[in-house]
Parts: structure tokens; sequence; C-alpha cells
């Protein structure tokens, strides 16, 4: 260790998956990514934020005995790199007087060159910073081999102060580490503020995100370098694990990166059905799951469902059943078996009939929309005996315009474990299967190839829980009625809004806004789904169950 000024530097920028609270599984990956980076002849690695812990950890921070283990942990990584090797600056926790901070640690030589807390704390959408974490103050740059670093955490580069105050205090580049989810159009936004950071400061930019699923959150990486005139010289893959050396020379006009390496990224929709596959198979391997069993109705919902299950977890791992009942068509018995041969999955037939007779039975007096629901819980029933039975976990395959008017039935398809298909709102359920009937992603595990037959895609949804349903007896076009949603939940316009934006007659959007405001007990009753938009239901979306305002006429 030196701070005899240098001219040149080798930064590995690493690009990591995780796990929450296995603490010596990170560990051990941060290590072998840092062994790679030194065969590679880095003299820094830059891991994202809380790499050590996992990304969020919520209220395990609340908890003394993983904070004392975490910092036990840290201690051990800084001892690592007394082996000679590069620099290591990682993502961890930190205490003082009884209080924890979200930090990043810089190690060299078997001690600690540098520390920095997180000083800009999220508190919105699906963050919750400010409820477990201190905020550390306004941080000075870490002075390492005569270089001065400017170490933004995440949010400290959204906001100005931070990276303002590490510009005045003689920051030479900024290493922003992330943990930031994706969501649509995120790549864009974080260009965006980064490229406005550096503007303000004069500064070269390296961004490192992770990647990986983490419950309802799916990290896309993307990480960037930024010179300092804001071109990107560096754009590292979405979705994937990768380690990218990067080299920096000192002229005239600072630090920049002589490196160019510029990966293309995920369009719409290839982004979001990348999304769903992060999110399943992350949850499904890390959970301990040897697959998963889902309900295959013929229709569109659990056809991709089944299609992204696949990708994600390869054809071995996926378990369709077809539950037809005396109003299921034989179209859609055709449907779902020919999607299931072409996803190349185990699909079984069992019928309904006798539960439903023997229900009818038991409760004569059941009619109309509860007898249509005891088909539905039948079903639950069903694949629920299969899942204890065999391990797989249930995939339910209800979309967001579905759940978002309460169109879903209660202890029925909404029953499960995991959804792919939570934040998918029905017209995104159209374009990713037309998408993936067109196109298969490079690491999807799935076979080449349509994954549904048209006929899917092109006949009109339905329950059928009766005779002759279509879901439009009882929704508008699905079209419009994304529209008014998106209004609504994304936008939080009010009803009068919402008619202005999307052209529909405002007595129906206020019905749909009563029916959107109803269904918020089902809710939160619904399993954990991938997030894709900015406001899923769960953490970004806390809605009161007892709510009498709404915006329409009374």
């Amino acid at each position: 260790m030196t701070d005899t000024p240098t001219l040149n530097l080798r930064i590995a920028l690493a690009q990591m998956n995780q796990r929450v609270g296995d603490l010596a599984g990170n560990a051990a990956a941060i290590l072998s990514v840092r062994a790679r980076a030194a065969t590679a002849g880095a003299d820094l690695v830059l891991t994202p934020e809380m790499q050590l812990t996992g990304y969020p950890v919520e209220d395990l921070v609340l908890k003394p005995e993983f904070v004392r283990r975490t910092i036990e942990a840290s201690e051990r990584l800084v001892d690592a790199t007394a082996d000679g090797g590069p620099a290591l600056l990682f993502g961890t926790l930190h205490e003082s007087d009884g209080a924890v901070y979200n930090a990043m640690v810089l190690a060299e030589a078997g001690a600690v060159v540098g520390r920095v807390l997180k000083h800009e704390l999220p508190n919105y959408g699906t963050f919750d910073e400010k409820r477990i974490f201190a905020a550390g103050p306004l941080p000075a740059p870490i002075v390492w081999r005569g270089v001065s670093l400017g170490v933004p955490i995440c949010e400290d580069m959204w906001l100005e102060p931070v990276c303002a105050a590490l510009a005045k205090a003689g920051a030479d580049l900024l290493l922003v580490p992330n943990g930031s989810p994706y969501e649509l159009d995120k790549d864009d936004v974080r260009l965006r503020l980064a490229r406005a950071r550096v503007t303000q400061t004069g500064l070269p930019l390296a961004y490192v995100n992770r990647v990986g699923g983490q419950d309802e959150i799916a990290f896309d990486g993307s990480s960037f370098v930024l010179n300092d005139d804001g071109q990107t010289v560096v754009q590292m893959p979405d979705w994937d694990e990768a380690l990218l050396v990067t080299d920096w020379s000192k002229g005239a006009n600072g630090w920049r990166c002589e490196t160019n390496s510029v990966a293309p990224l995920d369009p719409y929709p290839q982004d979001i059905y990348h999304a769903m596959m992060t999110g399943l198979r992350d949850y499904v391997g890390e959970n301990g799951f040897p697959g998963v069993i889902l309900g295959m109705s013929g229709g569109i919902d659990s056809a991709l469902s089944a299609a992204v299950a696949v990708d994600a977890l390869g054809p071995d791992k996926v378990w369709c059943v077809m539950m037809p009942s005396k109003f299921t068509s034989q179209e859609s018995l055709d449907d779902a078996q020919q999607a299931a041969d072409l996803l190349g999955v185990r699909h079984d037939i069992i019928p309904i009939v006798p539960g439903v007779d023997a229900l009818g039975a038991m409760l004569p007096e059941i009619t109309g929309l509860a007898a249509e629901n005891i088909q539905a819980r039948l079903r639950m029933v069903t694949l629920m005996a299969l899942s204890n039975t065999h391990g797989h976990m249930l995939l339910t395959t209800g979309n967001k315009s579905e759940m978002s008017v309460g169109y879903a039935t209660l202890y029925g398809d909404m029953a499960g474990g995991y959804s792919v298909l939570k934040d998918a709102y029905k017209t995104t359920v159209f374009a990713l299967s037309r998408w993936r009937n067109a196109h298969k992603p490079g690491d999807a595990l799935g076979l080449a190839g349509p994954v549904m037959p048209q006929r899917i895609i092109d006949k009109p949804p339905s329950a059928e829980l009766r005779h002759d349903q279509k879901d439009e007896d009882n929704l508008p076009p699905y079209a419009l009625l994304d529209r008014i949603l998106d209004a609504l939940i994304e936008k939080e316009q009010s009803v009068a809004q919402a008619a202005r934006t999307t052209g529909a007659d405002e007595a129906l959007v206020s019905d749909i806004e009563r029916k959107l405001l109803r269904a918020e007990y089902k809710r939160r009753q619904a399993p954990p789904g991938v997030k894709i938009g900015a406001r899923n239901f769960g953490r970004d979306r806390r809605y009161p169950i007892t709510n009498a305002f709404h915006t329409g006429k009374s």
C-alpha cells in the first residue's frame, strides 16, 4: 500500500448475484471474483452495494446478531486482502455507537484503507432504509495510492449533494456501488442521472449494479462507465454476472477510462421477460424448491407463465396440470396440451367434475358466482395437494389487470407461492406472448420456437367458469381497461383526470376505481411476484384495506 500518486489504474467492476443473509456464501463469491480480477492484473475490485449481506436486507438489520456476524465477516474479508492481491471495495454494514449504517469498505494489505457511510437513504417504493439505517455524514473522498476516490452509494448519486461535496473535496473519479432494481425504462433514468452528476462535477463515473432475484425484485445489472465528457465507454450486459477489468489513466484533464466495451441491453418487451425469468429462477432455487407446478387452462396467462418457468428453470422442473370442469371447451383442452407439448413439460389432466358434484350435493343452495368460485378453489386444492406431495411450488398465473379489479378468486386461482405475471397488465401479457413465440432469450433453458399455439393468443380471454363466459362480459376491453388502470395506479390520477387521459367515459372510470379499491383486501393475500413497473402491488403501493375515499362521483 502506498500514497505515491499513480498515473494508471486497473479497476475491476464486479456485477454479481447475491443471497440475502448468506454471509459465508456472499463472502466466498467476493473472494472468488477478487482472485479472478487479480489474475487479470486489477489494482482494485468494486462490488455492488451491500454485497456481503445481500440487498435489501430489510429488518434483518434490526437483529443485533445479524449485525455482529456481518461485521465479523467484513473483518475476515479485510484480512483476506493481506495476500498482496488487489484492493477490495465492498458493500457491508457498519455499526457505531448503536447506530447501523449502509457502508462501503476499502481494504488492502489486510487493513481498512477507508470507509464510506451512505448519506441519502431512500424511503419510497420498495425502499425503506430510513427505518433500519442511520444516515452517514456527507462523505469525503478515500485517498488511496494518491488517488482521491469518491464513493457515492446508490441513492447518493441520484441526488446532487453527495457528488457535489465529493467534487468540492477533491475527488478524482466517482465509483458508484448500487443495488438498483429493474423496472421499466430504468436504464434511461440511471444514465440520465449519472450524466447529470458527471456534468455537475466534471468527473468520470463508474456505476456498478448487481444482478439476480430477491423476493419480488429483479436486479438487471447494466453497469456502465461514463468519462468526464458524459460519453458511455463501458456498458456491461444486463441480467448476467460479469467481471470487467477497466483501464484508467490520468492526463492533463484528470482521470479517464481507456476501456471501450459496450454490450447491447434488452429492448422492450425482452427486458420484462428477462426480469420474470430472473425473479422466478432465484426465488425457486434459493428457497430450495425442486420445481414448480401450475394449472394449465388453455388460456394465455397460464401458457405464458409456463413458458417463463421453462425458460428460467428447464422443462424438467415444470409440471402443468389441466383441470377441466363441465364448462371447459375442447378447444381449451387441445390448446393446453399443445402448449405443454411445445414446452416439453409434463402435462396431466385431472377433471374437477367429481369434486364439483360432491360439493353441489353438500351445498345445494350454492349458485351463481359462489358456484363459479368453487371450481377455482377445487383447482387450488388439487394443485396444493400435488405440491405438498411432491414438493413443487405452486405458481399462480393471474395478471395485474385481473388483480386490479378483483377479477380473481381468493383461495382459488390467487393461491400459490409466486407469480411472474403479478405486475404485468393483460396487454403486456399479449405483447410478451407474441415476442416469446418469435424469439428465445439466449440464456433460456426452454426450446427454440413457439411456446404456445397462436390460437391461445388470438381467442377472447375466458375464465370458463360458466357456459360461454368471456372476460369482457364483466370488464371493458383490456386495451381500454389497462389504459384506465395505468392512469389510476401508475400515475395516481383522479377519476376525472383518468377519463380525460384515456378518453374513457367518466362513469366507467369511476366504476373501475371502485373495483380497484374494493379489491385491496384480496391483493394483501396474494403471493409475491416480479416487480416490473414503478407501482407494483405491495411495497410500491400501500393503500388501506378499509378506505372510504374515492375520487369518482358518489
